[in-house]
């Protein structure tokens, strides 16, 4: 899966977990730049992805995200 890929389904993710279908995410997007994303949503999030993609993060994983970028790159990792 290619990144561009990758970001057609995580950016249907975000649309589904905001209930926002305006949403595009890209690798500088961090929780500042959309407006529900608090801490019970960034749980909805991550599990979200982890069903789209078919991988498991563990917390330390979850906790050094700075931005989306940094998911990409660990979703990619993750499916290889």
């Amino acid at each position: 899966m290619t990144r561009e890929e990758a970001y057609e389904k995580l950016n249907e993710v975000f649309r589904d977990v905001f209930d926002d279908e305006e949403i595009v995410v890209n690798d500088a997007t961090t929780a500042n730049d959309i407006e529900d994303w608090d801490s019970l949503e960034h749980i909805n999030l991550v599990v979200a992805v982890e069903k789209c993609f078919g991988i498991k993060f563990n917390m330390g994983e979850v906790a050094k995200l700075k931005n989306v970028g940094e998911m990409m790159d660990l979703i990619l990792n993750k499916i290889g």
